[in-house]
């Protein structure tokens, strides 16, 4: 068996009022030199990191696709920015659409082209990113993301009311650092987070990263995935998605934090996209249904 090509390196990124000079580190599994688009990994959180997403090495072993892993800013091996905790104006959208443009730039991309997956607050980016219509954007796939925070919120209340009672009623006070409520987030994410157990190692270190900086994490998304309270908490993506113009992929799981209510906005706003729900899965359905996941973004990308 040949060995498979991987390549890490970091990128400058001058970020907007950064007050610092920052860099992006970034990781590439398999040839981005051949003629199979390369796809890049937008991690959620945000603060997640890389890791978790590592099952779409698949991607490359089985479709010859070759992978694009990095660390957002604000986590990770790339720079930190816990000075900016609160600031609102610095993340944003903008900054991380730049550090993303930057990164295909760096790795001379746009030319062959290349496909971009993100999953859950990395959707939302994606989304964003191919409402611009950035050169060589071939293929968007959107796994497990709000296309309105809004309704996130709505479909979650839901999913919490069928907790029991006990785990519902500290769910729903307002001591977000209690030990009380750290378990009972702890059952929730168990339900419909990550279904397996134990979580497996590279999804225990996208919760290592968000603890070990939740900056970005507090600013725009607020103390919890129950607790909206950041700058993404009036966020209505579908009413721009008409703009993305690629083929796109939409996924979420039968038991996903990310419900139907959240998703389907999605599927009626992008104009060519298709909508696959795992019926086996919560948030994380490329840990906990693999080998559908691999096959159904593995036909799409090469389709």
């Amino acid at each position: 068996m040949s060995t498979v090509p991987v390549l890490e390196g970091e990128v400058n990124l001058e970020a907007p009022n950064g007050g610092k000079p920052g860099s992006t580190w970034y990781k590439v599994y398999g040839n981005i030199n051949s003629t199979v688009p390369a796809l890049i990994a937008l991690h959620g959180g945000p603060g997640a990191g890389h890791e978790y997403l590592s099952p779409l090495t698949n991607l490359y072993h089985k479709y010859g696709i070759p992978i694009v892993f990095y660390d957002q800013v604000g986590c990770g091996k790339s720079t930190h920015y816990r000075e900016k905790r609160g600031d609102t104006s610095f993340w944003t959208f903008d900054l991380f659409i730049q550090e993303l443009d930057n990164l295909v730039d760096h790795l001379k991309l746009r030319e062959n082209g290349f496909c971009v997956l993100g999953q859950s607050w990395g959707g939302m980016l994606g989304a964003v990113y191919a409402t611009r219509h950035p050169k060589g954007l071939r293929r968007l796939i959107i796994a497990s993301s709000p296309a309105s925070v809004p309704l996130y919120v709505v479909g979650n209340d839901q999913l919490r009311s069928e907790l029991p009672k006990d785990m519902r009623e500290v769910l729903e006070s307002s001591d977000h650092d209690s030990v009380k409520y750290e378990k009972a987030s702890e059952f929730f994410y168990k339900q419909h987070v990550c279904r397996l157990d134990p979580k497996p190692e590279d999804v225990q270190a996208a919760f290592k990263n968000l603890h070990d900086d939740d900056t970005a994490y507090i600013t725009m998304q607020g103390p919890s995935e129950l607790v909206i309270t950041g700058s993404l908490k009036d966020w209505e993506g579908w009413k721009m998605a008409h703009k993305i113009l690629v083929d796109t992929l939409v996924l979420n799981g039968r038991y996903d934090e990310m419900t139907d209510i959240c998703v389907q906005p999605w599927f009626k706003a992008i104009p060519r996209v298709k909508w696959v729900t795992f019926e086996n899965s919560s948030h994380m359905a490329h840990w906990e249904q693999p080998e559908r996941f691999i096959q159904v973004c593995g036909e799409f990308l090469r389709g």
